[in-house]
Order: structure tokens, then C-alpha cells, then sequence
């Protein structure tokens, strides 16, 4: 290629200047010549950007277990399962995600026993054969529903 005028040339150069400040700008907290020397420090920062797409998933799936422990433990405590809480949940029709489900369980106590003792009773009141059905029948005691408040 050939260059008619300076122009073009430096804006080369200028385009070279900033490709290497960004990666010299990832690589700012590495030790050594992978912070100093260009060719060094490309290798190294393509492998933490590597590392970090690969952790932001690491961190959902981690995240998501400890919700499931919380809401595990809370379901102990309360004489249930997290199986049994989730299944009677779904029968019920309350539909709260597990993030909800484990700030219940930390924060609201209370709250959180109320649906574990809902949950049960609509797992004992359903007979083996009609597993599956929409029927509510009785509600146990102490807990309130929206029929009740009116």
C-alpha cells in the first residue's frame, strides 16, 4: 500500500496508539511483562476476558444453588422438603421464583412457614388418584386466602 500523504499514514498510527492503550488498559492490574509488553499482554488479557464470560455463567449457576439451599433449609425447618414445598406450590397455583422463595425464607420467616404449611396440606389432601387435579379443598388453619378477606 502507498501512502500519497502524511495524513493518512498518521491516522494509521493513531489507530495502532489506541488498539494497543485498551489492551494495555485491561492488562493495568497484571504483574510484570504481562502489564508492560504488548505481545505478552494480549495473550494474557484474551485469556482473563476468556475467564470472565466463563465465570458471569458460573455466577448465575451459583447463585440459583444458593437460593435452592436457603429455600431447602427454610422447608426443614418447617418439617417439609424443597421437593414437597415446590411441588405443593405449583398445585396451589402460587407461583413465586426461587429468588423470592429464599428472601422469604431469610428475611420473612413467617411468611414463609404459612407456605410450607400451605404447601403440605394441599399434598395431604390429595388423594394418589386425583394427583395433578385443581381441587383446593379445606384450607388448613391459620392461613389466610383471598376468599377470607372479603
Amino acid at each position: 500500500m502507498v501512502f500519497t500523504c502524511t495524513v493518512l499514514r498518521a491516522r494509521r498510527d493513531f489507530d495502532k496508539y489506541w488498539k494497543r492503550r485498551r489492551i494495555f488498559q485491561l492488562s493495568a492490574h497484571f504483574e510484570g511483562r504481562k502489564r508492560n509488553c504488548y505481545s505478552v499482554a494480549v495473550r494474557y488479557v484474551h485469556r482473563a476476558l476468556a475467564y470472565t464470560t466463563n465465570s458471569r455463567k458460573l455466577k448465575k449457576k451459583a447463585v440459583r444453588r444458593r437460593w435452592i439451599d436457603r429455600i431447602h433449609a427454610g422447608a426443614a425447618e418447617f418439617g417439609s422438603t424443597y421437593e414437597a414445598l415446590i411441588t405443593g406450590l405449583g398445585r396451589c397455583h402460587i407461583s413465586l421464583n426461587h429468588q423470592t422463595l429464599s428472601n422469604l425464607a431469610v428475611w420473612e420467616p413467617r411468611t414463609f412457614k404459612s407456605l410450607v404449611h400451605l404447601s403440605s396440606a394441599r399434598l395431604r389432601l390429595e388423594p394418589p388418584e386425583q394427583r395433578g387435579l385443581n381441587n383446593l379443598g379445606s384450607v388448613p388453619s391459620g392461613v389466610l386466602i383471598r376468599g377470607m378477606l372479603k
